[in-house]
């Protein structure tokens, strides 16, 4: 591999001046430059807007109480985030997205099984915060809806062509702005100030109580293949449990926070409408502060938008890599954002209301396609491999982590096969044991369960020692590329060319 000599590292920084000049490359270790203290804000900020809400009218739509409700919330926002969060340690400890680490455990085009997922995962939740938007606003100040959706295009992509550090900047920037705004209406409700009535007569059901814990649970599981993408710039040697914890507590506060809020709208001021709830609950504290409210919401959902973007960006070039060599430039990266950006708009301009459902249950879909490749992944990097990667044989179809790795692609779909009986798809499909017990989804939890387990037991006859020789390899390779790292902007580095 040649290496240009080193020079001034601050020029990788990828802030608001910058665009950002990595994408599915390694960040070497002079380029590190992320901060613990940021990923907290980064991920509360992520749940915290109207999307969050709608969560909270799971149960009482079901006819739980709020009380039941908020109990649900806790034990359903906790489990699912827990599994988020550990996916964050990676990030530090290789430098990589996501995806790419993923090779490690479905080989190097095998990958591509769980990105197929990714992708509809990330353009689909544009889709639907697109149309959400459009639609909410058009409703409350009656703007043009196209044009609505055009403009929210247009800042998400840029958001997301700048990357990294802009995304960073922009949540802390969106993070001090809603905040305040909702500690006024969580106040204005404790104290009997935000409208409201008194609630209509519950009625408590384990089939409505778990079904909200499944709602809640798998909300933030979704963000799995998001965090390590937002993580890598952080030091190699930050402790995993810091970094474990602010996510943690980050994602599951707000989560917990705003779906409690969503719950108290649904069974006081009987709302169906997150943006709508919010207006109205917010202008029964003083006129026009709903629609301040409903603004600082958006602007939180904008910037979750470009996040979406980014990490679509970085799952597409991981696909087009396995099977086409990239060079990870600045300008395959912004192509690639300009052509998602078309396709997310162009299916939520022919979305309308009734088309919601529909993008949901693929949602949904997506879910059980994604939570087996999270059992799989984790299984991998703290039980079998305990975070020991040789992280450039990531990088070429030749390494030690081969093509096809069958156990990572096994467990996957024995896991996900094992969801199918559970599944539940309002108005598309329901499967058997889904009906026996009421509509309860636990789909997610079973191709968990299935595909870690699974996996856990094929590696019994794996031996992590015969990948040493690669790993100690690996790490001398980066140490040179860390000590002679070029400037980002003046270097095109192929992905391959790392091995």
């Amino acid at each position: 591999m040649s290496v240009p000599s080193s020079s001034d590292t601050r020029s990788s920084r990828t802030g608001l001046g910058n665009i950002e000049t990595r994408s599915i490359d390694y960040v070497p270790e002079n380029e590190r430059h992320g901060r613990v203290a940021d990923q907290g804000p980064f991920w509360f900020l992520g749940n915290f807007q109207f999307f969050t809400i709608a969560i909270g009218f799971v149960g009482p739509s079901m006819g739980l109480s709020l009380g039941a409700t908020s109990v649900a919330t806790l034990i359903g926002i906790l489990f699912g985030t827990l599994f988020m969060a550990f996916h964050a340690s990676q990030g530090a400890e290789l430098g990589l997205p996501q995806m790419i680490q993923s090779r490690a455990q479905f080989g190097f085009r095998g990958v591509v099984l769980v990105l197929l997922g990714t992708l509809v995962t990330f353009i689909g939740f544009n889709v639907v915060d697109s149309v959400l938007v459009s639609n909410g606003l058009h409703g409350i100040f009656g703007w043009n809806a196209t044009a609505i959706a055009l403009t929210l295009t247009c800042i998400a992509t840029i958001l997301a062509i700048y990357g990294h550090d802009c995304l960073h900047t922009i949540f802390k920037f969106c993070f001090f702005v809603c905040l305040p705004l909702y500690v006024i209406l969580t106040g204005a409700i404790l104290t009997g100030h935000a409208g409201g009535h008194a609630p209509v007569a519950s009625s408590f059901t384990w089939t409505a109580f778990i079904a909200h814990i499944a709602a809640c649970a798998s909300y933030n599981i979704t963000y799995a293949p998001y965090v390590s993408d937002y993580s890598r710039y952080l030091p190699r040697n930050t402790k995993p449990s810091s970094i474990i914890l602010a996510v943690m507590l980050g994602a599951s506060s707000s989560a917990i926070w705003l779906v409690i809020m969503g719950a108290w709208l649904a069974t006081r001021m009987g709302a169906s409408d997150g943006l709508v709830a919010l207006h109205d609950a917010g202008n029964a504290i003083f006129p026009g502060f709903g629609a301040i409210l409903a603004l600082g919401s958006i602007s939180a959902m904008i910037a979750t938008m470009g996040l979406n973007a980014y990490s679509c960006m970085l799952t597409v070039l991981t696909g087009v890599d396995a099977f086409h060599r990239l060079q990870p430039t600045r300008g395959v990266r912004i192509v690639t954002l300009l052509v998602l950006a078309v396709v997310w708009t162009g299916i939520s301009l022919q979305c309308g209301d009734n088309a919601i459902g529909l993008l949901f249950s693929t949602l949904t879909i997506m879910l059980y396609l994604l939570v087996p490749w999270t059992a799989v992944n984790l299984v991998d990097y703290f039980l079998v491999r305990r975070g020991h990667y040789a992280i450039t044989n990531l990088f070429t179809p030749g390494g030690i982590y081969g093509q096809w790795e069958w156990r990572g692609v096994a467990a996957y779909l024995i896991g996900f096969v094992a969801t199918i009986p559970f599944f539940v798809l309002p108005e598309m499909y329901t499967g058997p044991i889904a009906h026996m017990l009421g509509g309860v989804d636990i789909g997610w939890l079973v191709g968990l369960l299935v595909s870690g387990t699974s996996y856990a037991l094929m590696c019994r006859s794996f031996d992590p020692a015969v990948e040493k020789a690669a790993i100690d390899k690996s790490e001398e390779t980066l140490r040179v590329l860390t000590l002679n790292a070029s400037p980002p902007e003046e270097r095109a580095l192929p992905v391959g060319e790392l091995a």
